[in-house]
């Protein structure tokens, strides 16, 4: 149960990990280059499109299986695979802090502007710069996460 908890830890921190990658390589970098309204329509249909289940499984798998690795780790014959395993939670869910401090209420103040009588240039503003820069913050986070299991499985 230990290596299978871990191997799904980290596939799904894996998962989260391409995710912002790709966000910070090719989506905001391909929407920067559009006009005003159709980042706004881009962004708001992004942020619907991605609340399913698949993302569900990555996102907040990634944070259960861990923590499960981590039980299942503890003891004396596990330790350097628990240091780890232990790393990999703490940056994960600072991940998670970043995400919900400040991407969500920032996706959640774009959902609000209104299309046709909204000021979208002030919108992107208030938006763009900021979304962009922590998301690299949680990329540089869940990727170390996902190194971190990594080791763990090299270690195990």
């Amino acid at each position: 149960m230990r290596t299978i908890a871990l191997v799904v830890s980290t596939l799904t921190t894996g998962l989260a990990a391409g995710l912002f990658y790709a966000y910070s390589m090719s989506v905001m970098p391909g929407l920067a280059k559009v006009g005003d309204r159709t980042f706004v329509e881009a962004m708001n249909s992004i942020n619907k499109a991605i609340l399913n289940g698949w993302f569900a499984l990555a996102f907040g798998g990634a944070l259960v299986f861990t923590a499960v690795a981590a039980l299942l780790h503890l003891g004396a014959g596990h330790r350097t695979a628990l240091l780890w395993i232990v790393a990999a939670l703490v940056l994960y869910v600072g991940q998670l802090v970043v995400t919900f401090a400040v991407n969500v209420p920032l996706n959640d103040q774009l959902a609000t502007v209104n299309l046709d009588t909204g000021d979208l240039a002030a919108a992107r503003e208030r938006f763009e710069a900021t979304w962009v820069s922590w998301n690299v913050v949680r990329t540089v986070l869940v990727t170390g996460a996902f190194g971190s299991l990594i080791g763990a499985l090299v270690k195990s």
